[in-house]
């Protein structure tokens, strides 16, 4: 059976999706993709109140999501996160949210490569882990091939960094939302292929608009990756097919049903520490879109999770609408 890397099909790191618990139960349903964490900026890991780094055991291979533009700082947090026990480090340069645009760093990096090259390249120096980038194929007005090749180029040489995610839009960073910014640009997988072309040497995934593994399957006779975004978080049930479909891993996908009930322990283990049952079911919500009977356990975690003394009985509750 080949060996694949865990990069051949992974899951975007996604604001306010994809923290800790999403991340636990995705590992359930597949055990060879990559996983990522949300954005963290250098601010929040050196002067944030709260731990920034946590993550459980049972995630691995995960990779830690950096955003920043200071290489020293940058660099610190990658040592830390390694230090964590985090499998890699993924450079954010793609996000166009207003925030991280007053920041100076996001998509905003894609104007200034040498500074994105020295930031790789700060993280690379301080790890030896794995340190990636995500990124756009443009921004507003530079949005051309040759501005693309020239980014790589630089980044890859300067920064030495040979991993790349390529989100197959441009980012607009004046006049569209964040979230209009996931739809408005149009797609052009066929850039990133040609990409991958004219620079063979260099590892490149794509992400942007995936939906089925089909989709993926297709993208992998071209690139060495696919990230998958909302489509895994909103229908997390495509993640149970990944290890056989992609990495050839044989044996049974697992019962959605089963895939709830494993859960029972880790939300005893959380509820135990103080966290509420509605951090955690949310990413859950999901998983038996299409299910007679789905719309009735939505509704009942939706109903039943914020009362007080919430816990497994309530899923239990949940799955008699699905058996």
């Amino acid at each position: 059976m080949p060996q694949y890397s865990a990069s051949r099909f992974s899951v975007a790191p996604m604001l306010s999706r994809t923290d800790r618990h999403c991340r636990y139960f995705h590992r359930l349903l597949t055990k060879e993709a990559m996983l990522y964490t949300e954005m963290v900026t250098t601010t929040a890991i050196i002067h944030g109140k709260s731990d920034n780094l946590v993550y459980n055991e049972e995630e691995h291979p995960v990779a830690l999501q950096l955003a920043g533009n200071n290489p020293s700082e940058l660099a610190h947090c990658a040592k830390l996160a390694e230090q964590r026990g985090y499998d890699e480090i993924n450079f954010n340069v793609g996000c166009p949210s207003n925030r991280l645009q007053s920041g100076m760093f996001g998509a905003w990096l894609m104007a200034h490569s040498v500074l994105v090259a020295d930031c790789l390249k700060a993280m690379r120096d301080a790890v030896s882990i794995p340190v990636t980038i995500k990124t756009r194929i443009g921004i507003d007005h530079q949005d051309s091939y040759a501005f693309l090749c020239d980014f790589i180029s630089t980044v890859s040489n300067r920064g030495e960094c040979t991993i790349f995610t390529l989100h197959a839009r441009k980012a607009w960073l004046y006049g569209f939302t964040p979230k209009a910014n996931r739809d408005v640009p149009s797609l052009d997988y066929p850039r990133v292929y040609q990409l991958k072309q004219d620079f063979p040497y260099l590892s490149i995934a794509i992400n942007g608009g995936v939906k089925t593994l089909a989709e993926a399957k297709q993208h992998l006779c071209y690139l060495d990756g696919v990230m998958m975004g909302r489509e895994a978080y909103q229908n997390p049930a495509i993640l149970a097919r990944v290890d056989n479909e992609l990495f050839g891993v044989q044996g049974a996908v697992k019962d959605r049903i089963a895939i709830i009930e494993s859960l029972y322990t880790y939300i005893d283990r959380e509820l135990s520490n103080g966290t509420c049952l509605s951090r955690i079911t949310p990413h859950i919500r999901g998983l038996f879109q299409g299910w007679p009977g789905a719309r009735q356990w939505r509704r009942c975690l939706s109903e039943n999770v914020h009362k007080p003394g919430a816990d497994v009985q309530v899923l239990k509750q949940a799955l008699n609408w699905v058996r």
